[in-house]
């Protein structure tokens, strides 16, 4: 008779507590995520869309832009998107301070694509993130996910996404990817 695995369940505080090896260390609900560290492409096409989040979010003085940021909800939560859009707490100043997540981007490659679609996705969804894009560096197209609709939802030219406020941005997808080199 075959037994059930048994998998080791990691808090917060015991990811934190690991050594640095260059590798992306995440928690959710126990379970350790471990991604390699993020490339050129990866970086490139992360910048660039936190540029532009950041300059259309300018207006907004309590919303801000963090890449990488942090969705932590101890005691065995704790996701970094490449970025993050959420309001920024009135008291305190840690991550789990943050009283708003609206919109967190994942730049996948070849090393983190199972895990941003498979399980990271669902839970920023699941933690009240309205918002997640997975940004497909070999497929050149960004994936979105809102809360009620149907996931992974495919945009190859112009992603529209609005800001709780209103304003409405627009993204030329293609744009996002010119001058990257590929990724596998």
């Amino acid at each position: 008779m075959a037994m059930p695995a048994s998998l080791r369940r990691f808090t917060v505080d015991e990811v934190d507590a690991l050594p640095e090896d260059g590798n992306r260390h995440e928690v959710l609900h126990g379970v350790l995520l471990v991604t390699p560290g993020p490339g050129l492409p990866h970086q490139t096409v992360a910048t660039q869309i936190a540029s532009v989040l950041f300059a259309f979010l300018t207006s907004e003085p309590d919303i801000r832009v963090w890449a990488p940021g942090s969705v932590v909800l101890p005691p065995d939560i704790k996701l970094e998107p490449d970025i993050l859009v959420g309001r920024l707490p009135t008291t305190g100043a840690r991550w789990e301070d943050v009283p708003e997540h609206w919109l967190a981007v994942e730049v996948s490659g070849s090393g983190s694509r199972i895990y941003d679609r498979h399980y990271k996705r669902d839970g920023y969804l699941e933690l009240g993130v309205p918002e997640v894009w997975l940004v497909d560096l070999a497929e050149r197209t960004v994936f979105v996910s809102r809360r009620g609709e149907p996931r992974d939802v495919r945009h190859d030219h112009e992603l529209v996404w609005r800001a709780p406020g209103g304003q409405e941005l627009r993204l030329d997808v293609a744009e996002l990817f010119r001058g990257v080199p590929a990724d596998d």
